[in-house]
């Protein structure tokens, strides 16, 4: 049986884009980027939001690839290898391999997944993630807090949710980025 992840980047202050929409402040350096890549290779499916999608296609087929750091070819290989549920009303077609559309998230077809999963599943982008935390589905929090505060704009989690987490691991990086990995308590 897999997990079901939810895992961002966010500032502070609990965002994880800014009111404008952007979130280049949340790049992470090598060694974040390689610590991600230990996080994520466990990973068999991802569900995404159409957004978050658009976002992590460039990693079908990132530019001069082969002249990258190990550690971003690593993270395209990860991503390739993965199979791809994209939940998306307007979204005509996908441009990834081992991808296919869903119009409409379902939560006892999560449950279905993550029960004949021999991997964990990662849920990405708050909309979705939100979606499923109120389905009572995500298993596990990893959450990459930046040094940077930002105001305004989209949060990591929905408003109005109680859940209650226990701590299962942290790591503080040379940037200043912390990592937190909670369980949710059953």
């Amino acid at each position: 049986m897999g997990n079901l992840i939810y895992s961002a980047n966010a500032s502070l202050d609990g965002y994880i884009a800014d009111k404008d929409g952007k979130f280049d402040w949340a790049e992470p350096d090598d060694e974040v980027h390689a610590f991600i890549n230990d996080l994520e290779r466990p990973i068999g499916s991802y569900l995404l939001g159409r957004r978050m999608y658009e976002v992590l296609v460039y990693w079908e087929d990132p530019p001069a690839l082969d002249q990258q750091p190990p550690y971003v070819q690593e993270f395209a290989e990860i991503w390739q290898a993965a199979e791809k549920i994209v939940y998306s009303r307007t979204l005509e077609a996908v441009s990834t391999a081992r991808t296919r559309i869903e119009r409409h998230f379902d939560p006892e077809a999560i449950r279905e997944l993550k029960a004949e999963s021999e991997r964990n599943i990662s849920v990405g982008g708050p909309d979705l993630a939100a979606q499923a935390i109120s389905a009572g589905l995500v298993d596990e929090y990893e959450l990459f807090v930046l040094p940077v505060v930002v105001g305004a704009g989209k949060q990591f989690l929905p408003r109005n949710t109680s859940i209650e987490l226990e701590l299962q691991d942290e790591r503080r990086f040379r940037n200043g980025t912390v990592f937190l990995h909670y369980r949710t308590r059953k």
